[in-house]
């Protein structure tokens, strides 16, 4: 199966743009969809082989014109948070795979490449476990040439994770930690970018499933704990027990902005770890080796020098 061009779902997001940049750089031809054409353009530097077309993807017809010529797709549409305001879990997961499907089907693209999530299973604790799983048993019974990429919380210098516990030390004297003994194996954004490409063309990738996770396990609070060490800000935490954990999800949900749910909290209740090396010979990024370089740029001392630097001009 000779593969050249390669339309991208969710290429604008945080992981998006890593795939994206990945695939344009190995030469393929990549096409992403995108709602906002100018804003999709700040994220991502394009490059000749680089596409952007503005796009409803949620409308069948749309995305089915989008997907005709593309040899791939690539889909990594998915959203974190059940609210009211945003795309649910079921559309999001479970009807927008549906329609991925069928557009294939219909414009005769014969290859699909899904994220989904660790963990993710229908019989999941939380509605975003159990649609990510409902989208994976969409995928198999489609009759492409599949493969299902299953990471466990991705980190990177964009990420809404460590980048959060980061802003979250700054402000608070202490903090108070939901779930403070859930375990993760944090894998790293330019990894997971990698297993999909070399994915892409691997005959013996169709039909299967990769778990990606990092080198090493750690707790909810150890990893707070070291986002505080390398920005300079460590801080008293506070591990809630379960009851708690539960009450500040309640309260946190009702928030302006989201920084957790009961979902999350229910998603929390599974280790999202792995038993696997990680696939196609990549040696996956230690933690400790990749976010220094921007997490070091929080720290007070570098801040003033920043600042510093800045008034010298």
């Amino acid at each position: 199966m000779e593969i050249t061009t390669v339309a991208v779902l969710g290429g604008s997001g945080f992981i998006g743009r890593h795939v994206c940049q990945r695939l344009a750089a190995e030469g393929y031809r990549v096409r992403v969809a995108t709602r906002d054409r100018e804003r999709a353009k700040d994220r991502l530097i394009l490059l000749p082989t680089m596409d952007l077309d503005a796009v409803n993807v949620h409308d069948p017809a749309q995305l089915a014109a989008f997907l005709s010529g593309a040899d791939a797709v690539v889909n990594l549409v998915g959203v974190l948070h059940d609210g009211r305001r945003e795309r649910g879990f079921q559309e999001a997961h479970v009807e927008f795979a549906r329609k991925v499907v069928a557009a294939c089907r219909e414009r005769g693209v014969p290859r699909l490449l899904h994220m989904s999530a660790l963990g993710a299973s229908r019989d999941g604790p939380s509605r975003y476990l159990r649609t990510k799983g409902e989208a994976e048993a969409v995928v198999r019974e489609s009759g492409l040439a599949w493969t299902l990429f299953r990471p466990s919380v991705v980190f990177g210098r964009e990420d809404r994770f460590l980048n959060l516990f980061a802003t979250l030390l700054r402000f608070a004297p202490m903090l108070a930690l939901a779930s403070p003994r859930a375990r993760f194996q944090p894998v790293f954004v330019e990894d997971v970018a990698a297993a999909f490409v070399k994915g892409l063309a691997d005959l013996a990738s169709h039909g299967r499933s990769y778990d990606l996770c990092g080198p090493r396990v750690y707790t909810l609070r150890e990893l707070v704990e070291y986002v505080g060490r390398v920005t300079g800000r460590r801080r008293t935490i506070i591990g809630l027990n379960d009851a708690l954990s539960y009450c500040q999800a309640l309260v946190m949900e009702w928030l302006p902005v989201k920084l957790m749910t009961r979902d999350n909290y229910y998603s929390m209740k599974v280790d999202s770890v792995c038993r696997c090396e990680f696939p196609f010979g990549i040696a996956p990024t230690a933690l400790e080796a990749a976010a220094p370089s921007w997490l070091g740029n929080r720290t007070p001392r570098a801040r003033y020098q920043k600042f510093r630097a800045q008034v010298r001009r």
